[in-house]
């Protein structure tokens, strides 16, 4: 009975994924700032990174909350009061996120691999949103790192901090290019390079997305009115086949008694 109230927690297996996903990248970015001798200005982009993080994982407690069949037992027995202290905007409590991580393996494994699979194939769409989301944090902090890393000791440097540094990060990703900040040094020039790419297909990726989830509905329209048409089809061929055999018994019927009158006149 708990393994199919908690299946029924499930969400989508590609948002799913995506907590999960995002979990360990928070997890992974608490031991990093935990580590002696990191550069400040690496913390703050770090830091600035988490608070987006932390604004998702407030938005998923909510959204679990008001659509779990039992608001009582998710808070209760389903670690909802973990997901509630991991959105707090508190590193104390950022530890508390690893209990996202353990349910979501949990949900997913009573769902089976396979399944989850062939959910994420279905939904690909979907699935590949919430993952570029994931890889646009990815590349807003290790580009904001890497840029801050190679600019900010440079002469003429405007990228100096790590709101300079993300915000350059997001205009980039973009592509928009206010021109407020921009790198100096070939280093950082290459960084841009990268970033910029990466973003390009990025954007693509939610452009398509955009794209399908207008047509979508049209698809499955038509695949609807197809399926219709196909079943009202193949009624009539069963109804043709079911004639067919009525004739062919007929037919043997009447084969039966020519074959006794053939038998009789031969006697």
């Amino acid at each position: 009975m708990k393994e199919r109230t908690e299946t029924r927690d499930l969400k989508s297996t590609g948002y799913e994924v995506f907590i999960l996903l995002l979990s360990l990248f928070s997890l992974f970015n608490l031991v990093v700032l935990l580590i002696p001798g990191i550069d400040p200005i690496i913390k703050e982009v770090i830091a600035g990174i988490d608070m987006f993080i932390t604004i998702i994982f407030m938005l998923d407690f909510l959204y679990r909350f008001f659509t779990a069949e039992s608001k009582r037992d998710y808070f209760f027995r389903n670690w909802g009061w973990a997901d509630f202290l991991s959105a707090m905007p508190t590193s104390q409590l950022n530890i508390f996120r690893i209990f996202r991580v353990l349910r979501v393996f949990r949900l997913l494994r009573l769902l089976g691999w396979r399944a989850m699979w062939d959910e994420m194939w279905h939904k690909r769409a979907g699935s590949a949103l919430f993952l570029t989301v994931f890889l646009v944090l990815l590349l807003l902090e290790f580009g904001g790192i890497a840029i801050v890393y190679t600019e900010a000791d440079a002469p003429n440097a405007n990228i100096t901090s790590a709101a300079d540094a993300i915000w350059w990060g997001y205009v980039t990703i973009t592509t928009v290019g206010y021109g407020d900040h921009y790198a100096v040094t070939n280093s950082g020039r290459l960084v841009s390079m990268l970033v910029m790419t990466a973003g390009v297909a990025l954007f693509g990726v939610i452009t398509g997305f955009l794209a399908n989830a207008f047509l979508e509905p049209e698809a499955e329209e038509s695949w609807e009115t197809n399926s219709a048409l196909g079943e009202r089809h193949m009624a009539e061929i069963r109804g043709l086949l079911q004639d067919q055999d009525k004739v062919n018994e007929a037919l043997l019927t009447r084969l039966e008694r020519i074959e006794k009158l053939l038998d009789s006149d031969v006697q």
